[in-house]
């Protein structure tokens, strides 16, 4: 019987994995992967490796959780070094805890190895601290249902010192920003849209709640990050802070290129 490793592959750039990530990926003899993983990340999985997609395609799921589960058991029965790849953290939205039960029934050894998850990466890639002590005192990590009522999804705790990070927050932004008015966010409260965080083609939209309603949907997959520290403008900031009775001293973010890009080839 092999070892199963549930392994983060990150928001998809390929620096971001983790040393050990990579090793094992190099290492691996068969790999489950979802469909977000990036193919920079795919191809420093080892050649002799047998791949197979087990993702969603326009939400249709290639295979049902239970036949993933299936799969890892019996994948491990004859190999050493089985990969669950996830996009991401695999324990954050990542159904890792379906997984782990189906291995521990079958008693099946297997290893986390965490990555960094969406949120992080979007909110590097958009300049954005998920906390501020000034204006943030907590995060909350949420996806967006359609189905169900507000409350189901927590947003009713929410409030002008929390930050949202939403995944998954579909195609119809208007449904989001409805939402988060019900829950009882203001709708001047900045709002980020961060499409392919670390990804070449990455896209950063600075909105607000009220101007979701006519925003138009990034391409998969998408993350938002919503509340005070989603502003791109420090004025913004400064004036909550004004408000607050905060000391204010805020300015812009300096973005500048010191690190090589083939940094890793030297």
């Amino acid at each position: 019987m092999g070892k199963v490793f549930l392994v983060g592959a990150g928001p998809g750039d390929p620096e971001l994995l983790t040393v050990k990530a990579l090793l094992i990926l190099q290492r691996a003899d068969v790999v489950l992967h979802d469909s977000l993983v990036s193919a920079e990340v795919l191809g420093l999985i080892s050649p002799n490796a047998e791949l197979v997609d087990v993702g969603k395609r326009a939400g249709l799921k290639l295979l049902t959780q239970d036949e993933i589960n299936s799969l890892l058991v019996s994948y491990a029965a004859g190999h050493e070094v089985v990969v669950r790849l996830k996009g991401g953290d695999p324990l954050l939205f990542g159904r890792a805890s379906e997984e782990i039960e189906a291995l521990r029934k079958a008693n099946v050894a297997f290893e986390i190895i965490p990555g960094i998850s969406a949120a992080f990466g979007a909110a590097a890639a958009a300049g954005i601290s998920l906390t501020d002590r000034r204006a943030a005192s907590q995060v909350l990590f949420t996806t967006f249902s359609r189905g169900g009522d507000v409350k189901s999804l927590g947003w009713r705790e929410v409030t002008a010192d929390t930050t949202l990070a939403i995944y998954m927050p579909g195609t119809d932004y208007a449904e989001v920003a409805t939402r988060l008015m019900d829950a009882g966010l203001s709708a001047d409260t900045p709002c980020a849209v961060i499409s392919q965080a670390t990804r070449a083609d990455q896209q950063v939209r600075w909105t607000n709640v009220q101007a979701l309603f006519e925003e138009q949907k990034l391409p998969a997959p998408a993350l938002m990050i919503v509340g005070r520290v989603a502003s791109r403008d420090a004025s913004a900031l400064q004036k909550v802070l004004r408000e607050k009775g905060s000391a204010v001293n805020v300015s812009q973010p300096e973005f500048t290129d010191a690190i090589p890009q083939n940094w890793l080839k030297h």
